[in-house]
């Protein structure tokens, strides 16, 4: 998947961000909070920071721990709500660790790995648009 826009409503907390296939036409748009929509825009517009951000500092805590952040899986829709896994290679085998979806997405876009999204929950979230 893509991380096609984020829509910014400076009026309110909630905040979009819209993912769409990279070889399709499927997308669909997840609802975030303020600060992991504001560190995602932040990101992809390559605006620097000072210290480490959060995002950054898992980053940096996986790969110190000899691990290797690999993509992150938007994996389960239930009652409206996304679940994502951040899958760490860390001694030979992949470990899926829980994550919600906005903060899985900024973990991706700091690490520059894939974002991807179960065909079941892809289907599941392109109906209820």
């Amino acid at each position: 998947m893509a991380l096609k826009r984020i829509i910014i409503n400076e009026a309110g907390e909630q905040q979009h961000i819209e993912l769409k296939e990279v070889d399709g036409e499927r997308r669909f748009t997840i609802v975030i909070g303020a600060y992991e929509a504001e560190m995602i825009e932040r990101r992809v517009k390559k605006i620097a920071s000072a210290r480490p951000l959060t995002h950054d500092l898992i980053v940096s805590a996986v790969s110190e721990m000899g691990g290797e952040l690999r993509d992150i899986v938007i994996s389960e829709l239930r009652e409206h709500t996304y679940y994502a896994k951040l899958r760490v290679f860390l001694s030979g085998e992949m470990i899926e660790i829980d994550s919600r979806p906005s903060d899985a997405i900024a973990v991706a876009v700091a690490a520059e790995v894939p974002v991807y999204v179960a065909d079941d929950v892809l289907e599941a979230a392109c109906r209820e648009e």
